[in-house]
């Protein structure tokens, strides 16, 4: 019996001290040119306060814009954006150190990769002038073989700015039930779903289904509620947001919602998406004129209704993040150099400003490991 109890009171103090964590590396991605940024840097965050400070800066990688941590988090990977000679970098990731170490380098076979994603066998990347897709192998220690699968895009829209006249992958996303590859083009408005069989020799992926978004949108990034029951897409060109509803690798539409006022004749560009945790709060920016972040409840029914819009407090918000304890919504800014620090009521979903600010030169990715 006293050994039961001594099991019983270690365990429930394991708990509680995972329970209590409060640091956790925020490891952000970056645009090095024109050189603010001297590449990835990784702080220690503290979920309690929303301290930060740099635990490590990793040198010499051209534009890390965009990163993925593995799924037993020893290994970082990142995008290296700089136009036809784009490549896609594997680290080994130490997290107490917050040490990045190189271990390859490969060609992105695309123009400028702005999205990674990795699971325990490949790493896919989406090329976005390149308007294609790539698929790398991970080795054992964690680096990248070469491209096993690229896959063009051919088509165009009508974008009367020129940013549809070729095809824009900007996203490639595994669904929840892991598949399926959500793939948004944002110069064809349209959002691919192909079948994933990570152990294909050749054809890793094959082409299930092609959603037509609206024209002239700009389909750009999605996500997934926790449940895995909805999808909601942020389109570029308008700001506006596409809710699914999710099952067996199909979306089904369900709303279509707007961030902006409908009086706003500014420059929208949609940029980021997220769901919190919880599953009870959508998020979504928009950069432009508009430099504000939008927040809806989630409806039972997968719809969205509208909280709130507010300025980001920055210039460019890129990609945003909410820390693991759900209490702070960090969100980086392109070109005002600096991420800001947003108080989150987790009841509410609304957010206020916590005074609290990162400076780091052009953040695009901010990643919780």
């Amino acid at each position: 019996m006293k050994k039961f109890s001594s099991l019983l009171t270690l365990t429930i103090l394991s708990t509680l001290t995972f329970a209590q964590k409060s640091n956790y590396n925020l490891i952000v991605g970056t645009y090095t040119a024109p050189g603010k940024s001297e590449g990835i840097y990784i702080y220690d965050f503290n979920s309690a306060t929303a301290a930060t400070s740099i635990k490590s800066v990793t040198k010499n990688t051209a534009n890390p814009s965009y990163l993925a941590s593995s799924p037993d988090h020893q290994f970082i990977y990142a995008v290296n954006e700089t136009g036809a000679t784009s490549t896609v970098s594997a680290f080994k990731y130490d997290a107490a150190s917050g040490k990045l170490t190189l271990l390859n380098k490969v060609d992105s076979d695309g123009a400028d990769p702005c999205y990674i994603t990795v699971d325990n066998k490949n790493v896919i990347v989406a090329n976005y002038s390149g308007g294609s897709l790539a698929v790398f192998s991970r080795k054992a220690d964690g680096s990248l073989t070469e491209a096993l699968q690229i896959i063009k895009h051919t088509g165009k829209s009508i974008d009367p700015k020129g940013r549809q006249e070729s095809a824009h992958v900007h996203m490639v996303k595994f669904t929840p039930d892991h598949r399926y590859l959500i793939v948004n083009d944002l110069g064809e408005d349209q959002t691919y779903i192909y079948n994933y069989n990570p152990t294909a020799k050749e054809e890793i992926l094959t082409i299930k289904s092609v959603l037509k978004t609206n024209a002239g949108s700009g389909p750009r990034h999605i996500t997934f509620s926790p449940n895995g029951k909805f999808a909601y897409l942020a389109h570029e060109f308008n700001g506006s947001i596409t809710a699914f509803a999710y099952a067996n690798g199909t979306l089904t539409k369900i709303q279509e919602i707007g961030t902006t006022p409908k009086d706003f004749t500014g420059k929208i560009d949609g940029a980021d998406i997220h769901v919190s945790a919880d599953g009870k709060f959508l998020y979504e920016t928009n950069r432009g004129d508009a430099n504000s972040i939008s927040a809806f409840s989630i409806l039972p029914n997968g719809k969205l209704k509208f909280i709130e819009t507010l300025s980001t407090l920055g210039k460019g918000p890129r990609n945003f993040t909410i820390d693991p304890t759900g209490k702070f919504l960090l969100i980086g800014h392109q070109y005002t150099n600096n991420i800001v620090i947003f108080n989150r009521n987790k009841n509410t979903g609304k957010l206020t400003d916590s005074g609290k600010r990162i400076d780091v030169g052009a953040p695009v990715c901010l990643l919780f490991d």
